[in-house]
């Protein structure tokens, strides 16, 4: 038997792992074929490879626990809103052929230019993760013939994931949440300002404040041309002064100037023509009935000729809504929107009007969070089913079942854990009530129901454990249900009084 070095000790010994006889030796960039070493007459097996942990892509995040319920929350109010406003759901694929997203969202945006995951599929299709959910449901439209649908216009919501490939930094992700709101086949003024208050609304009912909306016109395709030709008359002269991307934007579209990042401070850029001058007649009408009904639904609103949106769809109406968070800055927006009168055209359909928004669920949660503003979360538990023997186990399977296709949040032991560790795990669970299994009792048709807040006990019977249950329940629940939390609370808001979701 070969004795084994000291080099080899100190590494067997290194690496030993509690008491087993299995030995990791790291290696960087190299994987080494099993072997043995052998040391005070035993054989220890050891494998020489990379120990490493698979982790989550960059920008993007594992939602669970309890933010994952305040993500529930906000996604349950979200149908309840669009709801009221007759507004369907509609769910499409997450990834599309990238000629909708070219031809849609636009060439010379930067979502399509700088932060699209593009891919060749098995079939040598180019393919694209959604950046954003309106040319999905624009496709969708068409494909569907939702067009030659009686009930028009066509109002339609999706709440999903979207995938822009760029910087991670606080509010922006690479795998980001969007809800949004699309209406397809009318031109009335009324839509904009309807579908700008859903979003104002949903911010209102979290408990936000200070939300306020930023508000511009585009124009028609008369006024849009008017003012890109003021624009290339501008910028030509300075052209050589500001960054690459403007430069290529002079030629496509020189409104995406107006939306860069890098040389948005600069005095050039200040001092550029405003679109608000080049609106026709027409154009100028169309945005004072949109302001109009704004005020009518007592929506504060800001006229800010600076907004252009980084879409190349938009034309009227374009928005941002904003609120007053902690932290935020001057980067307080929390969604925006707008009008694209020809983007179904534009997809090979007929003209069709159309206005919509979206949202980002990640960064609402944020300024929640921000903000100190609780949503009213529901953490505990109806009743936790104790038991110890296996024949009290064999019941508590069956008596779980019911009790759970009966409305139930019900929990019991999986674990094998003591009766003293079961009372510990109904604790952490929260529940409201116990229910303890016992073989005597189950042979007198009883089960001992224990309230886990006032720690009375009562003995029922088994025919009457669910009325029992559901009485005891709603003496417990505060306010019929309502959330119990502190001040911090969004259901403390003034805003809006029916928030019951």
């Amino acid at each position: 038997m070969k004795i084994p070095t000291k080099e080899e000790m100190k590494t067997l010994f290194r690496n030993r792992k509690s008491h087993s006889l299995r030995y990791q030796v790291k290696e960087k960039n190299k994987v080494a074929p099993r072997g043995n070493s052998s040391f005070g007459g035993a054989t220890f097996l050891f494998e020489e490879r990379r120990d490493f942990m698979i982790t989550k892509p960059k920008g993007c995040h594992d939602i669970y626990g309890i933010e994952a319920k305040k993500w529930k929350y906000i996604d349950r109010l979200i149908d309840e809103v669009c709801t009221r406003y007759g507004y369907q759901p509609i769910r499409t694929p997450i990834f599309e052929s990238s000629e909708l997203f070219h031809r849609g969202v636009g060439e010379s945006s930067d979502i399509v230019t700088k932060e699209t995951y593009d891919f060749i599929d098995r079939g040598d299709r180019k393919m694209t993760l959604r950046p954003e959910g309106t040319a999905g449901v624009v496709r969708s439209y068409l494909e569907n013939k939702m067009y030659g649908d009686a009930t028009q216009p066509v109002k339609l919501y999706y709440n999903g994931t979207m995938y822009r490939y760029e910087r991670p930094q606080s509010g922006r992700d690479r795998e980001l949440t969007q809800f949004g709101v699309e209406v397809l086949g009318t031109d009335d003024p009324m839509i904009d300002a309807e579908v700008i208050s859903i979003a104002v609304n949903i911010y209102r009912l979290v408990g936000l404040k200070g939300i306020k909306v930023n508000i511009n016109s585009l124009g028609d395709q008369e006024s849009r041309n008017q003012y890109r030709k003021a624009l290339v008359e501008y910028f030509t002269p300075h052209i050589d002064e500001m960054c690459e991307d403007c430069k290529v934007r002079l030629e496509k579209n020189p409104l995406r100037i107006l939306d860069c990042k890098v040389d948005c401070d600069t005095e050039i850029m200040k001092n550029a023509p405003i679109i608000l001058d080049y609106l026709n007649e027409s154009s100028k009408e169309r945005f004072e009935q949109v302001k109009k009904y704004l005020g009518l639904l007592d929506i504060d609103y800001e006229v800010n000729p600076k907004i252009v949106r980084g879409l190349d769809y938009y034309d009227h109406t374009v928005f941002e809504v904003e609120a007053m968070v902690e932290g935020f800055g001057s980067q307080n927006v929390l969604g925006a929107g707008g009008r694209y009168n020809h983007l179904v055209e534009t997809l090979g359909g007929p003209s069709t009007p159309g206005m919509g928004f979206a949202m980002g669920l990640g960064r609402l949660l944020l300024a929640l969070e921000k903000e100190e503003i609780k949503l009213p979360i529901e953490e505990g538990i109806d009743a936790f089913v104790m038991y110890v023997s296996d024949t009290e186990k064999d019941y508590a399977v069956t008596l779980v079942q019911e009790l759970r296709m009966n409305g139930f949040q019900v929990e019991t032991e999986y674990t094998g854990r003591s009766l003293k560790a079961q009372f510990k795990q109904a604790d952490r669970l929260k529940s409201k009530f116990l229910l303890l299994l016992n073989d005597e009792d189950l042979k007198n048709n009883e089960i001992k129901i224990k309230n886990n807040q006032t720690k009375e006990e009562t003995l029922v019977e088994i025919d009457y454990v669910m009325y029992y249950l559901e009485e005891m329940l709603e003496q417990v629940e505060v306010d019929d249900g309502s959330c119990n939390q502190e001040d911090g609370c969004c259901c403390h808001s003034d805003e809006i009084d029916d928030r019951k979701i």
